[in-house]
């Protein structure tokens, strides 16, 4: 079965609509920006980092900050949060976007592979806590990933909903 639009894109919402997507998109990219920031706090954007924020680094006596491992239930709370919030997030941008007029397959791949990277990273953290160090290549390609996706899909949906609006008989009355 075949999934079709009812001929509704955001390249056609105009008013009070308009305005409370454009402001939830922003909204949303603050949000998003915001965690993206604490990462870089708390983790850097080094692998170490990542391996040090969910494993420690109380064997490295010249460590600047001393970290400890998470406790599993540190661990199973963190990714339990960050599944479901980065689901409803791209559930909704990915919405927005299916309604857009861009390709289709653009469409298709950006709106699936945030879903992989999720699990990628999320599932990546878990084993790299259960131990399996290389996990943390894993988690570093598809966390940029997912943020290369979500900025990408942002992009595409603000710039439809910005596009400048032809007049037509029915707006122009």
């Amino acid at each position: 079965m075949k999934y079709q639009s009812a001929n509704i894109t955001l390249e056609n919402v105009t008013g009070l609509w308009r305005n409370l997507l454009i402001a939830f998109v922003i909204t949303l990219s603050f949000g998003y920006a915001t965690g993206i920031y604490y990462l870089t706090l708390t983790s850097g954007t080094q692998v170490q980092g990542i391996q040090e924020n969910y494993l420690g680094n109380e064997d490295d006596e010249y460590a600047i900050e001393m970290k400890f491992k998470k406790s599993e239930k540190e661990v199973i709370s963190i990714i339990h949060s960050h599944v479901i919030s980065f689901s409803l997030i791209f559930l909704s941008i990915g919405s927005l976007l299916l309604l857009t007029s861009y390709p289709t397959p653009l469409k298709s791949i950006l709106v699936i592979e945030p879903f992989i990277s999720i699990i990628l990273t999320f599932g990546g953290i878990w084993l790299l806590w259960k131990g399996v160090a290389w996990m943390k290549y894993v988690i570093i390609i598809s966390g940029t990933l997912m943020n290369l996706a979500y900025g990408f899909m942002v992009t595409l949906v603000l710039i439809a909903l910005l596009k400048p609006r032809r007049l037509t008989e029915s707006h122009q009355k």
